[in-house]
């Protein structure tokens, strides 16, 4: 039987996870292999290194170890913010009149207002230990590029920040935010590389995505000696650190004996699913657990539900490896609409793997319903969440509702990745109608999916 089951299930600091866990480890079906775009072979830490940090491209192919120990100078950081809540949404429950239990491991609890400090801090730690002078980065919504923007002041590094222009515009604060933390920030496509120029002569007017913004910033620092190029989501090294997430959630459920039911992420490049879902799908590998895991992504932006599963550029500017993913094109523009941060191309190679096996499952929700669903947590649960997070709430609110139905009391965990304060404009819009959903054509994506690479 439970334990009485507080609000907010909080693990102690000595019970935080020393170690990131790697679920390629107990992937039969291993992600296919990152591949050279000169060569079309796979590619090695040599060919990674001009690129990533040295540790991070061993990481990034290493798809045997399990256990990766995490250093005590990114545990005692952790330590400002972690371990985080894992949250009984009683209220939620209360307000839907559902038999189910919802549970939100809440990522917001950080100046960033997201989980993505849980890689920032990692990749700047090994940038500094590699003795390099900074990094350059992409940042769609602004989330990824603030907490880069203090793992950088912390190991004083330079940080240089390339963000999708629409999101640029759109979030002034979030961007004052990065520079405040001493950040260079630059809208995407710019004229300040070669392959911006080339995007915007390609793309006239266009709003960006992070696909160009990610060709900028590898530009920028391979152009540039004593500088690397970190990413926030999609690699494999990235979903290896996020999966403190998911360690500390399985923890905090072990702790008062619950067992999920559904585990709910949302899903852009895969690095806060990826992170939530990666222990609970190592369960499910080794035959030690069965749940129902769903990746909730946006109908603008619909990889994993209407892409292709396929070799593909992880950059609009084609100057980055080749990844197997699923994907709708590298030169695939989301709509300026669109007003969550889950503007990538494609999905993470460890992601698609896992939903091609058919381990994960995945739906896509419009923007007016995933509003709607934030709006009604934020009523009750006090918190504002993020547009991405809000994806998942969607899908946890709909799935609470088909308990009521049902008379199931189903537990269900779904990642609540961060605050929505900086989003403010995508929330006006809602809350003057003026939020549409857009949704692209099968013309749209037939014409951005006639370009990809021939990979035999």
């Amino acid at each position: 039987m439970n334990k009485e089951i507080p609000y907010k299930i909080y693990l102690e600091e000595h019970e935080m996870p020393k170690e990131w866990y790697n679920v390629r480890a107990d992937m039969k079906n291993k992600p296919a292999p990152i591949l050279n775009p000169a060569t079309l072979k796979p590619v090695t830490v040599e060919e990674l290194s001009p690129v990533f940090c040295e540790e991070l491209a061993r990481q990034e192919l290493d798809d045997t170890t399990a256990l990766f120990e995490i250093p005590k100078e990114i545990r005692d950081f952790y330590k400002m913010y972690r371990p985080s809540p894992l949250v009984r949404a009683y209220c939620l429950e209360k307000k839907l009149d559902t038999p189910a239990h919802i549970y939100y491991k809440f990522e917001g609890n950080n100046t960033s207002g997201s989980h993505k400090l849980n890689s920032a801090i990692a990749q700047a730690y090994y940038a500094k230990q590699q003795g390099l002078k900074g990094v350059t980065t992409e940042t769609g919504a602004g989330q990824w590029g603030t907490a880069l923007s203090m793992a950088c002041s912390y190991f004083d590094l330079d940080c240089r920040v390339y963000m999708v222009k629409v999101s640029y515009e759109q979030k002034p604060f979030r961007r004052e935010v990065m520079r405040t933390y001493g950040a260079n920030v630059t809208p995407s496509p710019s004229m300040t590389t070669e392959i911006g120029k080339k995007i915007n002569e390609e793309f006239p007017g266009t709003t960006g995505s992070l696909g160009c913004a990610i060709s900028e910033a590898v530009e920028a620092a391979t152009s540039c000696e004593g500088y690397r190029y970190v990413l926030g989501s999609v690699l494999s090294q990235v979903l290896l650190h996020q999966s403190i997430i998911g360690l500390e959630t399985k923890a905090a459920l072990d702790k008062y004996g619950i067992k999920a039911d559904m585990i709910i992420g949302c899903a852009g490049g895969g690095s806060n699913l990826g992170g939530l879902i990666s222990p609970f799908v190592g369960e499910m590998l080794r035959g030690e657990a069965d749940y129902e895991i769903v990746a909730v992504e946006p109908a603008s932006c619909p990889s994993l539900t209407r892409g292709k599963y396929a070799y593909d550029f992880c950059d609009t500017g084609k100057v980055c490896p080749l990844s197997k993913m699923y994907t709708l094109g590298s030169g695939f523009m989301p709509s300026a609409n669109h007003a969550g941060g889950l503007r990538y191309h494609g999905m993470s190679s460890i992601v698609s793997q896992l939903y091609d096996d058919g381990i994960i499952s995945a739906r896509s929700v419009g923007q007016t319903e995933v509003f709607d669903a934030a709006q009604q947590f934020a009523k009750v649960e006090g918190i504002l969440p993020a547009p991405e997070s809000s994806h998942a709430i969607r899908v946890a609110i709909d799935e609470a509702l088909k308990c009521k139905e049902t008379g199931e009391a189903k537990n269900i965990v779904f990642g609540l990745t961060g605050t929505g304060y900086f989003d403010m404009v995508a929330y006006q819009k809602f809350n003057d109608g003026d939020m549409a959903d857009y949704i692209p054509t099968d013309e749209e994506l037939e014409r951005s999916l006639s370009n990809l690479p021939k990979v035999d």
